[in-house]
């Protein structure tokens, strides 16, 4: 599938894997509309990239803005891509604590809501957008959705993370088969250990022993190679239905 002249709607766009992945994606032709929250420096970010992206606040969660998104996109070509990396870490909670309690359902459900509800949501009122495109290479749109190498080795207190990323990987074959006679392609990046704004949190000295555990090559993901892994799933008309760990072959240990 051709990303000149199309327009690509990332959510997430304003840092981390989404920025980089809105890089790309101007770098190939595309026009892009970047979806983050209100808080994030996405108008900023939009500015920098240049005349072909634009910035619309929003929820993940939130028809209307996601909608709003999607037409701020229309409006500039064709909706034909979306990538979608917008999420939230997990609540690190124990299902049991060490008084024998349970943890809060609360929290689970909120971290569900975003990562897996939100996704859904992203994916059903992108498709809907695409299915009414003229096709183009055999497709009338690809959808990249962001899942985790904790869908497959969830660690102690990753519960509501793991289950919510394993329920993105559960989504894909699915939606590829559901969306299959609209022409519309959708496959997943589970993501290991990375370098964004979330883990730069951390010291530097756990950093170092994160990116000393990869195998090959030992050290964080950039965003740049998640950018580099979804525009060949958006341009290579063959891949459908796959959820690709992209983590230098790490195997996470239980805690």
């Amino acid at each position: 599938m051709r990303l000149d002249g199309s327009s690509c709607l990332v959510t997430g766009g304003a840092s981390g894997l989404g920025l980089a992945t809105a890089r790309r994606l101007v770098q190939a032709g595309a026009a892009v509309v970047l979806l983050d929250l209100p808080s994030s420096p996405g108008e900023q970010v939009a500015a920098d990239l240049g005349t072909d992206a634009r910035f619309v606040a929003g929820d993940i969660t939130d028809e209307a803005g996601v909608n709003a998104a999607l037409d701020a996109a229309e409006q500039l070509a064709p909706v034909r891509g979306v990538v979608h990396c917008a999420g939230r870490g997990g609540d690190r909670m124990r299902i049991l604590d060490r008084e024998g309690q349970p943890g809060s359902l609360e929290s689970f459900e909120q971290v569900l809501k975003v990562n897996l509800v939100g996704t859904y949501n992203v994916l059903r009122l992108s498709a809907a957008r695409m299915a009414r495109n003229d096709l183009q290479d055999g497709d009338r749109g690809a959808i990249v959705l962001t899942a985790s190498v904790a869908a497959f080795d969830g660690q102690i207190g990753q519960t509501s993370y793991a289950a919510s990323k394993a329920g993105v990987h559960g989504i894909t074959l699915v939606a590829a088969r559901d969306l299959a006679s609209k022409q519309i392609r959708v496959n997943t990046i589970a993501p290991g250990i990375f370098d964004t704004p979330m883990l730069a949190r951390l010291r530097d000295d756990i950093r170092e022993g994160l990116a000393a555990s990869v195998p090959h090559p030992a050290r964080l993901g950039d965003p740049d190679d998640y950018a580099h892994m979804a525009l060949s799933l958006l341009e290579n008309g063959y891949v459908n239905g796959h959820t690709m760990r992209l983590d230098g072959a790490i195997r996470m240990a239980p805690r």
